[in-house]
């Protein structure tokens, strides 16, 4: 995966995920959506470097091809990527919602679950229909 489709598919991946979780997030939680919208934005802007940086090494143990990878292959890119982000999430969740690292656990749990089959479906997806190369091949690049 080049750069510029790095960066593609991740912008991709946290604007869809920030569409579905903030209205979601204040409908459970009683926060509002401005609040949420900046720890989302702000979590995002993080994931999105995490992401690219964290699909690079994932690339170089597993092989940059993409569309041979097992479902098993699969659910470790998502259980590392997920795992990894916990470890400043959490805290940064607390902290700004002004709520216990309790309350922030179960409210990462949340988020994890739904993550986890969105990050493992939206890869699936994309790896199949790679839009960013159908968009290339059309604007001539």
């Amino acid at each position: 995966m080049q750069s510029k489709e790095r960066v593609f598919h991740a912008v991709l991946f946290e604007a869809l995920a920030l569409a579905i979780l903030i209205p979601a997030s204040a409908l459970i939680t009683g926060k509002g959506t401005s609040d949420l919208a900046i720890v989302g934005i702000g979590l995002s802007l993080f994931t999105v470097i995490w992401n690219y940086y964290y699909n690079i090494g994932f690339d170089r143990v597993f092989g940059a091809e993409r569309k041979e990878r097992t479902l098993k292959q699969r659910i470790c890119h998502t259980a590392g990527f997920e795992g990894g982000l916990i470890i400043i999430t959490v805290p940064t969740i607390a902290w700004f919602l002004s709520i216990s690292l309790m309350d922030a656990v179960l409210l990462e749990a949340g988020f994890l679950v739904f993550f986890f089959f969105y990050a493992t479906g939206f890869n699936w997806l994309y790896d199949r229909f790679q839009p960013f190369k159908q968009w290339s091949k059309k604007a001539g690049a």
